[in-house]
């Protein structure tokens, strides 16, 4: 289990999913467990993983749609 000051982020319980048809090896993975978001890089699977609430995992999604991370 990954302690963090967010709660306790349960590796075992963790269901990896990306986004549909990414095949690529370094692809973002993400596992929802309980209250809590986590992310990782699938190339590194045993690597670190961020862990969101659910609170910011909604302000990064608003954010996403909006545009908000969009390169010009």
């Amino acid at each position: 289990m990954a302690q963090h000051p967010k709660g306790d982020f349960d590796l075992s319980r963790a269901v990896w999913q990306r986004a549909e048809g990414d095949d690529s090896e370094g692809a973002v993975e993400i596992a929802f467990v309980d209250n809590l978001i986590g992310m990782r890089n699938s190339a590194d699977p045993d690597g670190p993983v961020l862990v969101f609430t659910q609170a910011e995992w909604d302000a990064f999604v608003a954010g996403a749609r909006d545009g908000e991370f969009d390169l010009d």
